[in-house]
């Protein structure tokens, strides 16, 4: 409240000076930027607009006018004034991000990729835009690339655990035996479902089931009835699939198994590998098979 009541004295003393004295690029800057606190998006564009026919003050008033379209959902807008911004100062790093970022919000990823790649150049020290550019690669699918970058950074991989699930899930992408470690470290310091479901995968693909089993089965206790990525029916499947293998003699695995069909597990395409899969006794595979031929 003090801070808008501050700004709204402001923008008083300077309509009184544009008023009295006539006014000058940085006066309309000034109250550009006052009106864009305040969240008044279509006045701070009026006196912006004004601004940015001066030299002095149009490269700034170019990046805000940016960062009100972008607020305002006027992507491309948005995109076109940190060009602008670009074109005379293509070292702005701030520029460069907001247009990175900006290109993400318009499905341009590689555009996104190849500006945060400057950034890092310019200022290679940057954590949250070496998280960025990582986060960019891996949607591109370039683990390689993104993993080398994020361990570039493994100095604050203990303290960055937004980092550090990324490198989990890099990993775990890649099928490097590391992934399971990554997953460990961040939840020592983090309690997620999704996480812990995920990490309990990276386990099974290891083929240390003892662990899976015991990490699928803190997932289920951790979920709701209405939880859905992953849901109580997801995980259940997954235990069952892990007794069927590694427990082959308890009974527990088709428990589990006709406990995600009861819940709704439906992906048939799972349920045919499972079937097909030798590493399960061929008892349990008929019994498998009959309940693929129920399923509606």
């Amino acid at each position: 409240m003090k801070r808008v009541l501050f700004l709204g004295a402001l923008l008083a003393v300077l309509f009184t000076a544009c008023q009295s004295f006539g006014a000058s690029a940085e006066e309309y800057y000034s109250i550009g930027i006052a009106y864009l606190e305040m969240g008044k998006y279509e006045e701070a564009e009026r006196w912006l607009s004004r601004a940015r026919d001066a030299d002095r003050t149009r490269i700034a008033s170019e990046y805000n006018l940016g960062r009100i379209a972008f607020e305002t959902g006027r992507y491309e807008d948005a995109a076109r004034y940190f060009e602008q911004v670009l074109a005379r100062d293509p070292d702005n790093v701030m520029a460069l991000q907001a247009l990175a970022y900006t290109r993400i919000k318009t499905g341009e990823i590689e555009a996104a990729e190849a500006l945060y790649a400057r950034i890092l150049v310019l200022v290679p020290e940057s954590l949250d835009d070496g998280y960025n550019h990582a986060l960019v690669l891996f949607a591109m699918e370039k683990y390689e690339e993104a993993e080398k970058l994020l361990l570039s950074r493994d100095f604050v991989l203990a303290e960055n655990m937004d980092l550090l699930l990324l490198l989990a899930r890099t990993q775990r992408v890649l099928g490097k035996v590391e992934a399971a470690d990554t997953y460990a470290r961040w939840l020592r310091e983090n309690d997620d479902n999704r996480v812990r479901f995920e990490y309990a995968q990276t386990l099974e693909a290891g083929e240390l089931y003892a662990m899976a089993l015991e990490e699928y089965q803190a997932a289920l206790a951790g979920l709701s009835a209405d939880s859905k990525d992953p849901s109580q029916a997801d995980v259940r499947f997954n235990l069952a699939r892990v007794f069927l293998i590694a427990d082959k003699e308890n009974p527990q695995g088709m428990t589990e198994l006709r406990a995600a069909l009861d819940q709704g597990f439906a992906d048939r395409e799972a349920l045919e590998a499972l079937e097909a899969d030798d590493r399960i006794p061929e008892a349990s595979r008929t019994e498998i098979g009959e309940l693929l031929r129920n399923l509606p």
